[in-house]
């Protein structure tokens, strides 16, 4: 507390406007109740070494900037190379493998390998920027090529995945753009197509099947149509159904077993391919149905741009050497 005797001796000071006391009076009058001086606050530095650090932090930051581009260059001339190297591989192979549209060169490709798939799977996309017509042609023309390799090859079931499902409208225009393709590889004897989604009635051999497989021989060709939705929402969809049959009683909770939820998904979507060919430039399954991969052979060729020939080729010479351990 400031003392009566000191604080009414400012008081008068002050209503004398600064005549009653001299500085140092003042002074001496607050110091008592001052804060105690804290350490002196350290001298500043000279100009010398005050350039001197800015110096450094300057050099620093000019060494980080060339470690990192060093480091940037570097790795974009391999990427260079690297891409550079495989699109040369990639015309080589496209020039000693070409197919000539011709049933028997292709057979020739194949002929020593150990096994053939049976069920194949490829993921193709629809370009961005070819969102129209022109974009649903070219879409229909790959799966038509990739189509006729299967069949001369003797694969029998060809499942195309497509993210946003837009195959699925137009199933009987896909079956006559591949029975084309067939016509232009095997003449006038084709095998038999079908050509079918999950939940959309089946295109066989120029006419609509509502029944969803037909028995399979080796002229026969099966194609199905996947999309986004024949994924994660199928495991969900057939989650609530199981819960909502276990919860009313019409199924016991022992009896949900792995084989049954392979059965009911093989019924409603498809059943587990032996290969999965990968045609983008990256791996990326795009939302693939997840359960139907658990032991399938994935197959991608690094820098690949497009659908070719020397890219299904190698992946059927891939999954001929792949060891299969399931899972041991």
């Amino acid at each position: 507390m400031v003392a009566s005797r000191e604080a009414k001796t400012y008081r008068q000071d002050v209503r004398s406007k600064g005549t009653l006391l001299s500085p140092k009076q003042r002074e001496d009058l607050l110091k008592p109740y001052l804060p105690a001086p804290t350490a002196s606050r350290s001298p500043a530095p000279a100009p010398r070494k005050l350039r001197l650090q800015l110096m450094n932090t300057f050099l620093k930051r000019q060494l980080h900037l060339l470690v990192f581009i060093v480091i940037h260059t570097l790795f974009s001339a391999y990427i260079r190379i690297r891409q550079t190297y495989h699109i040369l591989l990639d015309r080589v192979f496209a020039v000693l493998y070409y197919h000539h549209r011709a049933p028997e060169l292709i057979r020739q490709d194949v002929k020593n390998l150990d096994r053939i798939p049976e069920h194949i799977s490829v993921i193709l996309e629809l370009k961005g920027q070819e969102r129209g017509t022109a974009g649903l042609e070219t879409l229909m023309d790959e799966v038509a090529e990739i189509a006729a390799w299967c069949s001369c090859v003797g694969i029998s079931t060809l499942s195309v995945y497509e993210r946003t499902g837009i195959l699925k409208a137009y199933v009987p225009t896909t079956h006559r753009t591949v029975t084309k393709r067939l016509h232009d590889y095997f003449g006038r004897y084709i095998p038999s197509l079908q050509v079918r989604a999950p939940h959309v009635p089946s295109y066989l051999n120029g006419g609509s099947s509502e029944e969803g497989t037909v028995s399979m021989s080796s002229g026969h060709l099966s194609i199905l149509l996947l999309s986004a939705e024949d994924g994660r929402s199928t495991l969900v969809d057939l989650t609530k159904t199981l819960t909502e049959m276990s919860q009313r009683k019409k199924l016991s909770p022992n009896d949900i077993s792995l084989d049954l939820v392979d059965a009911e998904i093989t019924e409603s979507v498809m059943g587990e391919p032996d290969l999965l060919v990968l045609f983008g430039p990256s791996v990326e399954l795009q939302g693939y149905p997840p359960w139907q991969v658990r032991l399938t052979e994935i197959y991608h060729m690094q820098d690949n741009t497009g659908v070719g020939y020397q890219v299904f080729l190698r992946a059927l010479h891939n999954y001929a050497k792949a060891q299969m351990r399931l899972g041991r």
